[in-house]
């Protein structure tokens, strides 16, 4: 049950968004009657500072609706607690349920929601309630009710003290190894989840393995119809095995793309797939014939009846059927992927997960199969024990041009504009400070843009702060908001017990034997 100091907190820090938007609002209203500031006689441009009063008054509505998050999450954890107390101490098991279910139906009518989604919130608020660190931090409107769930979510497989533990990493000021970077609120939800997943799952790695054996046996193929014509298709299926999905299907999609193909990135995936899954032409049958046994000049459409035009030569494109796409034109280029693997994980002396481009941590069995199966589109990259940082970067061409892209790729990780988390092998390099204003190509110099966000920082008033060679950079808006970066922090990695490491060196990659160095670890 909530205390009373809980409830002022939350209540005080209502008054005080509320309060904040009253001053907003006012100060709008002067704008609005005489267009002149605070100062007497010094004129403002009115439409520059009635924009930033709409800036500031969206980050108070923010705060504010965190902390009504609050208030709801409380009231509803409380509702359940009460109907849980008022129950007889001799109900049997069959009369419980039936006060949850009536509990559950409550909520849902108060709400105006389903009753699954009222049972979904009511536990997550008794989850997120029982978590003081959480509950404040929502409360004082310092982050959203998404991040809330998320540690809600990612606490829910551990044991009560590693729970409180991951808590304290990420929201005690005081604890003795804190999260480094950015506060959980100045991240996207996506963002905080998955670095609140790495740590936990390199900080408890015993059951990753076995939650991941039990994942893989539930993996599966979702169908869901939708509106307009369309459909979901959705594969539930082990990371390794979707990230080379993903990266085929980008990369085939990236071949097609040329001056006669209109069809943008997003459009091309799917048809890709869909003509790698419904068999498509791929010039391996007679040349007078389709591999769909149509004859020529026709291709077979979705549902096999042939009534689509062979196209235009050389660019994929299949007649008059937006879909249709001819894979034996394609000139593909290679994708590839880093594998961050921590060297005693690689060694087998240790199952602490290593870290898959693009998707996060993967258990240690995972990463070792890739090595051993020798995956061309996988590059493997050894980290030092003792603070994460990279060791050896394998690689294909020793031109300092890749070196430097892919080390790019693990200093960023994702694209470097604020809240954008698109995976690096769809992003460009860029100079931050271009190459025709005396910007040099170094590292500090260089950094992730997807390409909307390129296009972006060329075409609008973003501008990037300088970068160094650990962190990328962070942003300035248009509105002069400065954006902080959001670094990929490195993990220091977990040491068998039977090694024991002095404090000046670590020469680990010199230490293995030349074969497995040559095969394993330098391809």
């Amino acid at each position: 049950m909530g205390n009373v100091a809980d409830s002022v907190a939350v209540k005080e820090g209502l008054r005080a968004a509320v309060a904040a938007l009253n001053a907003l609002f006012l100060t709008d209203a002067d704008l609005e009657r005489v267009g002149l500031d605070a100062v007497p006689g010094e004129a403002v441009d009115v439409l520059e500072r009635k924009s930033e009063l709409r800036l500031e008054r969206l980050a108070v509505w923010s705060r504010l609706e965190a902390q009504v998050a609050a208030g709801k999450a409380r009231d509803a954890a409380e509702y359940a607690e009460l109907a849980e107390a008022m129950t007889p101490p001799e109900a049997t098991g069959s009369e419980r349920a039936f006060v949850e279910m009536s509990t559950v139906a409550e909520v849902a009518g108060v709400l105006t929601i389903a009753e699954g989604a009222a049972a979904a919130f009511i536990s997550q608020s008794r989850k997120v309630c029982a978590m003081p660190a959480v509950a404040g931090a929502l409360a004082a409107g310092a982050m959203s009710w998404r991040h809330a769930v998320i540690v809600a979510d990612e606490t829910d497989c551990l044991a009560p003290e590693s729970a409180e533990a991951l808590v304290a990493h990420f929201f005690d000021p005081d604890a003795p190894h804190r999260a480094r970077g950015s506060e959980p609120g100045d991240l996207v939800p996506s963002q905080f989840r998955g670095k609140v997943r790495s740590w936990r799952e390199r900080t408890y790695p015993d059951s990753v393995q076995e939650r991941h054996i039990k994942c893989v046996a539930d993996r599966r193929m979702e169908y869901r119809p939708d509106a307009d014509g369309m459909a979901w298709i959705n594969l539930h299926l082990p990371g390794d095995t979707a990230c080379a999905i993903w990266n085929k299907t980008t990369a085939i999609a990236r071949g097609l793309q040329g001056p006669d193909e209109t069809r943008t990135l997003s459009q091309l995936r799917p048809d890709v797939a869909a003509a790698l899954l419904l068999g498509a032409h791929t010039g391996t049958a007679d040349p007078a014939r389709h591999d769909d046994g149509q004859e020529p000049g026709k291709t077979a459409d979705a549902h096999g009846t042939g009534t689509h035009g062979t196209g235009i030569q050389g660019t994929g494109i299949q007649g008059t059927d937006p879909y249709a796409v001819e894979l034996s034109r394609i000139p593909a280029p290679k994708a590839d992927v880093l594998v961050t693997i921590p060297i005693f994980t690689m060694l087998g002396s240790t199952d602490e997960p290593a870290d898959l481009d693009g998707y996060g941590p993967i258990p240690a069995a995972m990463a070792r199969q890739l090595v051993a199966n020798g995956a061309s589109s996988f590059y493997r990259v050894l980290v030092d024990p003792r603070d994460g940082a990279p060791l050896e970067i394998g690689r294909t061409s020793y031109r300092l041009t890749e070196a430097m892209k892919r080390w790019i790729r693990m200093r960023d990780g994702h694209c470097t504009f604020p809240g954008c988390t698109n995976p690096s092998t769809d992003n460009d390099t860029d100079h931050l400070t271009a190459w025709h204003h005396h910007g040099t190509t170094g590292v500090s110099n260089l950094a992730q843009l997807c390409p909307k966000h390129h296009r972006l920082k060329h075409n609008s008033g973003w501008t990037p702060t300088p970068a160094t060679t650990t962190e990328p950079p962070g942003w300035t808006s248009q509105a002069a908001t400065t954006q902080p970066n959001t670094p990929t922090h490195n993990h220091p990695t977990g040491h068998p017990e039977r090694h024991v490491f002095p404090t000046c060196t670590v020469r680990a990659p010199h230490s293995l034997k030349p074969s497995l160095l040559r095969e394993g670890l330098t391809s």
